[in-house]
């Protein structure tokens, strides 16, 4: 199964409080890695953490797995990283209501805030479903209608969910349903096509050289139009020399277009223009302040 790459795919690195994001995985080892960059990211940023792992991992387990290089144990003694469950987070009651699991998130998020933390990040393994035995529609309803947990933005939630347990059309709707879908991996590119542009998610750097130059390639020779192509590098969390100069080449190689917009963060384009952009006479660099997104 493959799960689409599209306008609302972010790296977890450009995960921050207010994002609500869904995730997947189908390899029991790789599933971490994710997870565990959204879980360090948060402590670095003054964030509390909760954990609800799969009901069968051990907590010794899922902390291991997470932190495979240590270091977070006094986070884990002073309550800013802590391992809880669904069933733990709904007591007393014993069956799921999603307002009552609203509820608490918004509880365990006030906490944080009055601990001192910016805010609380939570990571939930949607293997809860059917530990708890829970109906996959209301989940679901739950999934599309959580818009109010995030508005304030002090609050941060990965759902994430393994391709072997749940349908392909669930795990579709779920992708959709969520503001935000993730990568499956850390150092992963995505690239999504649309009208008369491309948008770039992730690190574009020699490991992903190959896949940079090819959807650079086919964005460059797939329109029939070709007053003006926008490349969007906002959700690159990393943008190597190697992969920016391939682009410059290819933009100075794509004319007849009349314009090429890149948009981009500032460190980004100033990248580009050590690289020579200015030369380029199709090129035009739109900065996007403050955000990678």
């Amino acid at each position: 199964m493959t799960v689409p790459v599209d306008v609302n795919t972010l790296a977890v690195e450009q995960m921050g409080l207010g994002d609500h994001a869904f995730a997947h995985y189908a390899d029991d080892d790789l599933r971490w890695g994710v997870l565990g960059l959204f879980a360090q990211l948060g402590m670095a940023r003054n964030e509390k953490v909760i954990v609800m792992a799969d009901p069968g991992v051990s907590q010794d387990d899922a902390f291991s797995r997470l932190f495979p290089y240590g270091g977070s144990e006094a986070a884990q003694e002073s309550g800013r990283l802590r391992f809880t469950s669904m069933r733990e987070l709904i007591h007393p009651q014993r069956s799921f209501t999603a307002e009552r699991q609203m509820s608490r998130l918004r509880e365990e998020t006030e906490q944080a805030r009055a601990e001192g933390y910016a805010g609380l990040r939570s990571i939930i393994d949607m293997a809860w479903v059917q530990d708890l035995g829970m109906d996959v529609e209301g989940v679901m309803h739950r999934e599309t209608h959580a818009d109010s947990l995030f508005a304030d933005r002090r609050y941060a939630e990965i759902c994430t969910y393994d391709r072997r347990r749940f349908t392909a059309e669930t795990v579709e709707a779920m992708r959709v349903g969520h503001p935000v879908a993730l990568l499956e991996r850390p150092g992963e590119l995505g690239a999504h096509h649309f009208d008369h542009g491309l948008r770039f998610v992730g690190e574009a750097d020699w490991s992903t050289l190959a896949q940079w130059k090819d959807a650079l390639l086919k964005a460059f020779n797939g329109f029939a139009d070709r007053q003006r192509l926008l490349l969007d590098l906002t959700p690159v969390s990393f943008l190597s020399v190697t992969c920016a100069a391939e682009m410059l080449r290819q933009v100075k190689q794509a004319c007849p277009y009349e314009r090429v917009d890149v948009r981009c963060s500032p460190f980004n384009a100033q990248i580009l223009r050590r690289l020579g952009s200015a030369a380029v006479d199709a090129l035009t660099l739109v900065e996007a302040e403050g955000s990678t997104r």
